[in-house]
């Protein structure tokens, strides 16, 4: 009888383990960003609210010489996705100024709530920075 060649067809396991190595770093680096990205997004929503919140407020403010509260004006207390919680604080007896906080309703790294008040002065807490938060 003859001697035939032998045909490997497959893989070696070393091979497959090397893939799968290559894909686990891959994966390491890239789900952070994935996530980090995520939470821009969500916050983004956030600050939209509030700034849109904001308008209607001063709105509202235009034709009755106060600020009046979420419900009166027909604000929803939601962001449009339900990422954000939005809330506000009439900061005088008269209602001549607010502060509304919107409080994200997953977890966020950088920016546990953000605040925008009749002033235009935009703050956050949380281990984030004011650009991190509120963006440029």
């Amino acid at each position: 009888m003859k001697n035939l060649p032998v045909h490997n067809d497959g893989f070696t396991l070393m091979e497959l383990m090397i893939v799968v190595t290559v894909i686990a770093i891959l994966a390491a680096i890239a789900y952070p960003q994935y996530t980090a990205y995520g939470e821009r997004a969500r916050r983004s929503e956030g600050r939209s609210a509030l700034l849109n919140a904001a308008a209607l407020e001063e709105r509202y403010y235009s034709d009755n010489n106060q600020f009046a509260a979420l419900a009166t004006i027909g604000i929803s207390t939601s962001s449009e996705n339900g990422h954000y919680t939005l809330s506000m604080t009439l900061d005088d007896a008269n209602n001549q100024s607010f502060t509304l906080t919107g409080t994200p309703t997953g977890a966020d790294s950088k920016c546990s709530t953000l605040t925008f008040t009749n002033a235009g002065t935009k703050g956050f807490t949380g281990p984030g920075t004011l650009k991190d938060c509120w963006g440029k």
